[in-house]
């Protein structure tokens, strides 16, 4: 399967939590960070999501934010640190690449908040994902 979503990480399963209608689930990934998934207790059971399974964290570029230090106090359960790769603005909308440890993430944003974070080439960058924007697919 071909998927359009852009980010798409890599990781294995440290923690599955059920609750009467959502499941947390926590992923390791592969490059060592941790990242917090929130869906459906539907999904979580067809998926058969258990510690130590292999999945692929699924993210829309428009559902990464970016910010330029680590926001502190925040219910955004997901702070990926990173380095600007790639910078393509245009007259609305502005393309971010990151590097983060063993992967990359593409974040889009506005023109304008590119502008008001002073991204370039080589910026320090946080990437904030909510964990329900995270989707997860097994093999």
């Amino acid at each position: 399967m071909t998927l359009s979503i852009r980010n798409q990480l890599p990781g294995t399963v440290t923690e599955v939590h059920f609750g009467e209608v959502m499941a947390t689930v926590k992923i390791r990934l592969t490059g060592g960070q941790d990242l917090t998934a929130a869906i459906t207790l539907e999904a979580a059971r067809e998926l058969a999501l258990s510690e130590g399974a292999t999945v692929r964290a699924l993210v829309k570029s428009t559902e990464v934010s970016l910010a330029t230090a680590p926001v502190h106090r925040v219910s955004i359960r997901n702070q990926l640190p990173g380095t600007v790769t790639h910078l393509a603005t245009g007259g609305a909308m502005a393309t971010v690449k990151i590097d983060i440890e063993g992967g990359r993430l593409t974040s889009a944003i506005t023109q304008e908040s590119a502008a008001d974070l002073d991204l370039s080439l080589g910026s320090p960058v946080i990437a904030l994902i909510k964990s329900t924007e995270v989707a997860l697919a097994t093999a």
